[in-house]
């Protein structure tokens, strides 16, 4: 297993797995498009993929122009291995490392990554669009959680 950046090369399998996913789905996967992603992880931000046997299983993409977490998303069957937590930390270091603003994103609630995200210490703060609920990581929190 390997987790590195994310180059324009992954966007086919990082739609792979985009599309894939059981949860937080697109309602149209026109919606995201490969011009969308080369933006995010060339210019708006950075983007990091894990990579098991040349095979793109799931990746992580902040968006540093929004202070956002713009995606982070497992492929259905290497999910609930460690991998998304590898991601999640990995993308978090380097968005704090680059800025002290706070970061945000938003997901389903009732969803697991609802879940994921209250236990990794995000704070929920709203809803976002229709329906969705709004998490925010201030740099202090992410700091003082991972110094130990």
């Amino acid at each position: 297993m390997t987790i590195r950046q994310a180059e324009i090369h992954d966007i086919q399998q990082i739609q792979i797995v985009r599309n894939a996913v059981k949860e937080n789905t697109l309602s149209d996967p026109g919606l995201v498009t490969d011009e969308d992603c080369a933006a995010f992880i060339t210019t708006h931000g950075k983007g990091w993929v894990c990579e098991i046997n040349g095979k793109i299983v799931g990746f992580a993409i902040a968006d540093l122009k929004g202070n956002n977490i713009w995606a982070l998303f497992m492929h259905p069957d290497f999910e609930k291995k460690g991998i998304g937590r590898q991601l999640h930390n990995t993308m978090l270091n380097w968005y704090f490392e680059q800025t002290t603003a706070n970061v945000w994103l938003s997901t389903a609630p009732q969803t697991r990554a609802a879940a994921f995200y209250r236990k990794a210490g995000w704070k929920e703060t709203g809803t976002y669009g229709k329906s969705e609920i709004k998490f925010e990581m201030s740099h202090h929190d992410w700091t003082t959680k991972n110094a130990s």
